[in-house]
């Protein structure tokens, strides 16, 4: 990325290894059940989520989605909405999806505050856990070529 240039994503984004999303799209008549369930996470942050899904999502569409844990009881809802789709490279899913959350409040459209700190305790829990098997992983590369 050129000097001039600055990232545009002020949120650190994150794994979580196992993670799902289930989503559906907000119309006026919203039929019953999701359109896609246990599509998988690539990655979250604060401000949004990417996953892989089977069909493509026209950008500008609001959806909700339904995120799932590995290891939680319950999932989690957000409203967002698509900024981009694009091919992917797999054979099951043909297409990765990136969904900008609404802002946090407790107006009509906003995700629940609590939702942020659940967020935000992921964030810390496996920002952490990446870090250390990073660092295990360079320790382990030390000690084989010692």
């Amino acid at each position: 990325m050129p000097e001039n240039e600055h990232e545009r994503r002020s949120c650190i984004r994150f794994k979580i290894p196992g993670a799902t999303v289930d989503y559906q799209k907000k119309s006026l008549f919203p039929k019953p059940g999701y359109i896609e369930e246990f599509c998988p996470v690539i990655d979250i942050s604060r401000g949004g989520i990417r996953f892989l899904t089977q069909k493509a999502i026209k950008p500008e569409t609001e959806v909700s989605v339904r995120i799932s844990i590995p290891g939680e009881r319950i999932p989690f809802t957000m409203k967002g909405i698509v900024k981009w789709s694009s091919p992917s490279q797999g054979k099951t899913y043909h297409y990765q999806a990136g969904v900008q959350f609404h802002p946090y409040g407790d107006k009509k459209n906003e995700n629940l505050p609590q939702n942020m700190v659940k967020i935000m305790a992921l964030e810390q829990k496996f920002v952490e856990k990446s870090q250390e098997d990073a660092e295990a992983s360079v320790s382990e590369k030390d000690e084989f070529e010692i």
